[in-house]
């Protein structure tokens, strides 16, 4: 017969854990996938602009007041150049994020694979239709900074595949 713990009033045979701990439905894979991961993409690229704007409208509201004396106009200008540049990077990175998320969820659905070509078709994407408004040469240089952004990223997500696979053929 096991103690009971004083403090719980509970057979401490029952609190030993062995298994995971979340819930999966029978024969799912313990890795999310692009749509759950897309919240993630969203809300990052949102709070990583807003960062990025702020710290640059910081940088732009101090350039610009700088012949002023410190005084409450000053700081207002400079709070609202912070503000304004925060919410214009949040905006721009979140829109980004969520095309490529919608893309990429898309070509996954109707590929029914999730690879590295998914995350390079939807960047792509992406920067065409983001630069579309641009004509005929903004989709191309959107496309073409979207490819070049997103085939770095899966060789870098691929990186120590493919230097074990060099290896081996070096071998």
């Amino acid at each position: 017969m096991n103690p009971l713990s004083p403090y719980l009033n509970v057979d401490p045979k029952y609190l030993i854990q062995d298994t995971d701990e979340f819930i999966l439905p029978t024969g799912a894979s313990k890795t999310r996938g692009r749509f759950e991961l897309a919240f993630f993409t969203i809300g990052g690229c949102c709070i990583t602009g807003a960062a990025f704007g702020a710290l640059n409208g910081l940088r732009l509201g101090l350039k610009e007041t700088q012949s002023m004396a410190w005084s409450k106009p000053r700081n207002v200008q400079i709070l609202n150049m912070v503000t304004r540049q925060g919410a214009l990077w949040a905006n721009t990175l979140g829109s980004v994020a969520l095309l490529y998320s919608a893309f990429g969820v898309i070509i996954e659905k109707s590929r029914g694979a999730e690879d590295d070509l998914n995350t390079v078709a939807a960047g792509t994407m992406t920067g065409m239709l983001y630069k579309s408004t641009g004509g005929l040469r903004g989709i191309a240089r959107g496309g073409i900074t979207g490819l070049m952004l997103t085939s770095l990223y899966a060789l870098y997500n691929n990186w120590e595949h493919m230097k074990g696979s060099l290896q081996r053929q070096s071998l």
